[in-house]
């Protein structure tokens, strides 16, 4: 298997076949997340060629759009997650997007950025990293940043962040065909993501994290994200401590 980093196939785009609302036997599911006003509606749109199927999530009044599309032998499900800032759920749409990253645990997660205004979007980045091994940054808005003469090292970011990024202006089609490919590849193993992971924490905490990330490991070894939750559950987050009384995890 190739790193994150290293290989990105030949795509082909006979093999690409957009299906609309038809999310029925799908082989993968697939998550876009990402701060407003990145156009995640926008690659959602160029992938499944459908202009926002909307409805609202289970018990809430969030909305959400779903569709798929065909790439290869594989028929893809996206659902394209409420734009937030952070996934720490202090409002419904943070709860709504951090749930199903965490519980629906999708198969690859696009995480669209916008290139123009790339530092206010790294802290969702970095916090879906803590969760989820298996992204894809999609760099969207490259016209934009170009237009505003913002030049990115998109191979050293992608080793930084130890997942593929993926340049795109998506309403203009521009890198879709890439990140299709991209995905694939993640979805199917090709591409083994290594994410980075937050450092910078006291050692005191690092210490407490590590221990409880051991006693979750242990209950739930099949767990993929321990050190996350073990972050949340000293944060007090009731909705963790709900999951992990109720075997929502396993």
């Amino acid at each position: 298997m190739e790193s994150a980093c290293e290989s990105c196939a030949h795509y082909n785009s006979e093999s690409l076949k957009k299906l609309g609302v038809n999310v029925n036997d799908v082989n993968y599911v697939i998550a876009i997340a990402g701060n407003p006003n990145t156009g995640k509606s926008t690659v959602f749109n160029a992938l499944t060629g459908l202009k926002q199927h909307t409805g609202n999530w289970p018990g809430k009044t969030v909305t959400r759009a779903e569709g798929a599309y065909a790439y290869g032998d594989n028929k893809y499900k996206l659902v394209d997650l409420p734009g937030t800032y952070s996934l720490l759920s202090t409002s419904e749409d943070e709860e709504v997007a951090r749930n199903f990253i965490l519980f629906g645990k999708p198969d690859v997660t696009i995480i669209v950025a916008d290139a123009s205004r790339l530092e206010r979007n790294l802290n969702l980045v970095l916090q879906i990293l803590e969760i989820t091994d298996k992204a894809v940054l999609c760099l969207n808005l490259m016209d934009e940043a170009k237009r505003n003469q913002i030049d990115i090292d998109v191979r050293m970011l992608s080793k930084e962040l130890g997942i593929p990024v993926v340049p795109t202006s998506a309403r203009f089609q521009q890198g879709i065909p890439e990140l299709i490919q991209t995905i694939d590849e993640i979805a199917t193993g090709k591409i083994v993501c290594k994410p980075r992971k937050i450092k910078n924490v006291p050692k005191k905490i690092l210490k407490a994290v590590n221990a409880l990330s051991t006693e979750i490991e242990m209950e739930f070894p099949d767990i993929p994200n321990s050190r996350w939750i073990a972050f949340r559950l000293l944060e007090g987050d009731s909705r963790i401590i709900e999951a992990l009384k109720s075997g929502e995890f396993v």
